[in-house]
């Protein structure tokens, strides 16, 4: 009887579902790796997110917020059929777990192919979150790329599932030197049309990288507003760092 009990007691401890990890933002990277993107595109975008990850504001940022921690995924779109996860989710809270990520993003073989399904992107991205083993008080998917939405479903109905999801989206357009391309179709601004089309939830909003902006100064500053959304220490420090860094374009929803 008391083995009976005994592996009774056991299969439920097994069945038991594990309790998710609290952090204070479920962050995905879902930068543009698609043909547009060629080799030093791709390279800047890994780098300027790894750079940011192991800076010393970021890494302040994230241990001033509540919980004092932050989980992140980094995958990479193209085409329709064609996303990528190249790093998978880590919890950030110290310069040695975000140096694990970083390394990891840095040496991960490229994977996208196609054109631009920025809709898909963020499905992909959603169900990244819906999926991993972390609970955070935020819920926000990064886009970053230098074209507008080609292929795929409706961008305008996979946003508007991942708003009604509680996600925030933001955008980081890359604006490649000396192409002269506005990346919005009719003429329109690649920030602009990211504003419009990409971005949503509370505090929203457009970075900008170009020649005048690096990528890993605009990464940076992404972050440092991302995290300040978690409240806390995170705001003020935020706010202060902010003010360090020279001042760009922001677009704002």
């Amino acid at each position: 009887m008391r083995l009976i009990l005994t592996s009774f007691l056991a299969l439920n401890l097994l069945a038991a579902p594990v309790a998710a990890e609290s952090v204070d933002i479920e962050l995905v990277f879902a930068a543009d790796g698609s043909g547009s993107i060629d080799t030093d595109e791709l390279r800047l975008q890994r780098k300027g997110w790894a750079d940011a990850l192991t800076s010393p504001e970021v890494l302040a940022g994230i241990g001033d917020g509540p919980i004092g921690a932050i989980a992140v995924a980094y995958m990479e779109w193209g085409g329709p059929d064609s996303q990528v996860l190249i790093v998978g989710w880590h919890v950030i809270q110290d310069e040695a777990s975000a140096k694990v990520f970083a390394d990891k993003l840095l040496s991960a073989p490229r994977g996208a192919t196609g054109y631009n399904s920025i809709s898909n992107a963020i499905d992909f991205s959603v169900k990244l979150v819906e999926n991993n083993a972390h609970e955070g008080t935020r819920k926000v998917i990064d886009v970053s790329g230098d074209g507008p939405n080609m292929n795929g479903r409706s961008l305008e109905s996979a946003r508007a599932d991942a708003l009604a999801k509680g996600f925030t989206i933001n955008a980081l357009a890359i604006r490649r030197p000396g192409s002269g391309r506005p990346g919005g179709p009719g003429g329109m601004s690649l920030e602009d049309y990211y504003g419009q089309n990409v971005i949503g939830g509370p505090g929203s909003f457009v970075e900008i990288a170009d020649e005048t902006r690096p990528f890993a100064l605009a990464a940076r500053r992404k972050l440092l507003t991302e995290i300040a959304g978690t409240g806390g220490g995170a705001i003020q420090y935020a706010e202060h760092e902010l003010k360090r860094i020279r001042p760009r374009k922001r677009l704002f929803q």
